[in-house]
């Protein structure tokens, strides 16, 4: 029986799985942790899961015992999570061997446009941030290692979902599509015609669409069958940075990467 003091909104937005499991509401305290959140409180973790205090205080206790959580005293006592999730996470095969096989090319094309360079992989109706370069004068991004941005509001994010399965697609397009900035494009029409453009050309643009300021170019790194497992992007401010400038450099390094993937058969299924 699931806890009576569970918020089905809350549990939901925070990307749980089931509530009825002890896995799923040790899952959903997991998931509570945002990538800005350093430590939470109980009393937060509490609110964000919609589980019972006593509940979630056993469960972070266990989580603090098998090192995915680690127990935070003083002024701003909590949680936080552990290194241990780190580990789990640098032995995640797809992303890993991804990430071996892409950083020569991402740090090449740092090299040759000195400005942000993203590497995505999609997950459901959102882009997941596995890498970002940049130097000391980069932009200011929402991007973060780790971090999530909706499909539709970013130049990774409509490269993905240009080449996406067309269920994915519709159901993008017949969805909420959140407004970012008063650049972001709300209108499904209007969505639908960029992504048909973004399969015709191979690259993805973005005008301070998700942040204002920010403009950005993306192409699609392709799996055997020719859907995107990941997508390179260049990001730069409005004041000096033109996508359009770099689309050579960005579509190079992203067949670059496909190509490596698909000669070390290192693609898998997602």
């Amino acid at each position: 029986m699931v806890d009576p003091a569970v918020d089905p909104s809350v549990h939901q937005s925070a990307g749980t799985g089931d509530l009825n499991t002890v896995l799923g509401k040790a899952v959903a305290i997991l998931r509570a942790f945002t990538p800005d959140d350093q430590v939470l409180s109980l009393a937060e973790l509490v609110r964000r899961t919609g589980l019972h205090k006593a509940t979630v205080h056993r469960l972070a206790g266990e989580l603090v015992a098998t090192r995915l959580l680690d127990r935070v005293s003083g002024s701003s006592a909590g949680y936080r999570l552990s290194g241990g999730l780190f580990e789990l996470g640098l032995r995640a095969s797809v992303e890993r061997s991804l990430l071996e096989v892409a950083m020569p090319f991402l740090q090449d094309l740092y090299e040759r446009t000195h400005e942000t360079v993203h590497l995505g992989v999609p997950e459901g109706r959102e882009v997941v941030y596995v890498a970002k370069i940049g130097g000391h004068r980069q932009a200011a991004t929402p991007s973060r290692h780790g971090g999530r941005m909706p499909l539709h509001c970013t130049a990774i994010g409509k490269v993905l979902l240009a080449h996406a399965e067309p269920e994915l697609r519709r159901a993008v397009l017949s969805g909420r599509l959140e407004r970012r900035t008063p650049h972001t494009v709300v209108a499904p029409g209007l969505l639908l015609r960029q992504l048909d453009a973004v399969v015709e050309r191979g690259v993805a643009f973005e005008h301070e669409e998700s942040a204002v300021g920010l403009q950005c170019v993306a192409a699609p790194v392709l799996g055997a069958d020719e859907r995107p497992v990941a997508a390179i992007s260049v990001t730069g401010p409005t004041s000096r940075f033109r996508p359009e400038a770099h689309v050579d450099a960005v579509r190079a390094a992203a067949a670059a990467v496909s190509s490596t993937m698909a000669r070390r058969d290192l693609f898998l299924p997602r």
